[in-house]
């Protein structure tokens, strides 16, 4: 036992409450005062152990607690250093989101102050338990149990939770990216341990469950392609189409803001079809994330100004005639008019049928002709 209670003091006197009229004697209050002084001598060693321990107890998890959060705070303040130092660079701008790496690097560090307290302080509250010598098996039973059924009730919180441990500590998308959840799409506008946020095209806002997502399509992170299919008649030179694209590429490549979003040379891939009335030829680009859409429409609208400027049709859709053939005639299709169209012509009257004879009336139900 930790202490042993004082000793029971016998009564001399037979009423257990002692009344004002037979006070206690001076050799029965030193004798008392003596017991309960040997008491305190016998368990004051075990006091001061059991209350040193428990003072070493909290001090070690106070201190360790603070040592690693302090290390995982300069951790986080490396990381973001770190980040900052690649944005000074020429590319830092285009392959760095400072905001997205600042509420990663927060996210992770969050949780990893919180698990790491939680671990520590957990098991200093049980080794003080233990120091007071209170029997821990019922009480981790307990817990275990309760921990089983809080687990089933809210396997969902659980399950996105972890989904977003996983997803943050992965760098699998941020803020700023344009993703295909499956569920929705959009871009990224707050990423959270439990819902991340998107932004639709219609500008509504998604609270996508990261439990949820089964897939994700980053459109983001990498390089993107921009690609345009140019559709002419197949009488066209091809080696003069492929000169008036290339300066096109020239040209854009030497401009802003095209220098930056085109992260490579436009290129002509050749023929993709060629049909009896047109033929098509593929323009592709690797540009940067997110602005293929812009780059193509930018690549369409040069190459239709330098095809025009060059005497370059652009065909599709319904085939049009060539320049060289005559125009047909408009009454070409209209039929030559018919003899039979009047009913007074001889051969419409030639075609009439015969009408049938008239009956001949019998001569039991003709008139009745007598001689007179």
């Amino acid at each position: 036992m930790l202490w042993s209670a004082p000793p029971a003091v016998p009564s001399t006197d037979s009423d257990p409450s002692p009344s004002p009229a037979n006070p206690v004697s001076l050799e029965e209050a030193a004798r008392q005062a003596g017991e309960a002084a040997g008491w305190v001598e016998q368990n004051w060693a075990t006091w001061v152990n059991t209350g040193l321990r428990i003072l070493l107890i909290i001090a070690i998890a106070v201190t360790l607690r603070f040592l690693v959060r302090r290390a995982l705070t300069k951790l986080i303040d490396r990381m973001n250093r770190s980040v900052q130092a690649v944005e000074g660079t020429a590319l830092g701008g285009l392959l760095v989101n400072a905001e997205r790496r600042r509420q990663r690097s927060e996210a992770i560090g969050s949780v990893l102050r919180s698990v790491a307290s939680f671990l520590i302080m957990g098991t200093a509250a049980l080794m003080v338990l233990g120091a007071f010598q209170i029997d821990l098996a019922p009480l981790l039973a307990s817990a275990g149990v309760a921990g089983v059924a809080i687990g089933f009730g809210a396997r969902n919180l659980v399950t996105d939770f972890l989904s977003g441990v996983f997803m943050i500590l992965e760098d699998q998308y941020g803020v700023g990216d344009s993703i295909d959840a499956g569920v929705a799409s959009g871009e990224v506008i707050e990423v959270g341990l439990r819902v991340t946020k998107l932004r639709g095209v219609d500008g509504e806002i998604w609270y996508v469950r990261n439990g949820e997502i089964k897939r994700i399509g980053n459109l983001s992170q990498g390089w993107a392609t921009a690609a345009v299919d140019v559709t002419v008649r197949p009488t066209e030179d091809l080696d003069a189409l492929r000169g008036l694209i290339e300066g096109v590429a020239e040209e854009m490549a030497a401009e802003e803001p095209w220098n930056e979003r085109l992260w490579g040379p436009i290129e002509v891939l050749g023929l993709t079809e060629v049909l009896i009335d047109s033929m098509t030829l593929r323009v592709s680009a690797k540009t940067m994330p997110g602005k293929a859409l812009g780059v193509e429409r930018e690549i369409r609208w040069r190459v239709k100004r330098a095809f025009d400027a060059a005497g370059v049709r652009i065909v599709g859709g319904v085939p049009l005639p060539a320049e060289d053939d005559p125009a047909p005639d408009p009454t070409a299709s209209v039929a030559a008019p018919s003899a039979f169209a009047s009913p007074t012509t001889p051969q419409s009257m030639a075609a009439t049928p015969l009408q049938p004879p008239a009956p001949i009336p019998h001569p039991s139900t003709g008139p009745n002709l007598s001689k007179g």
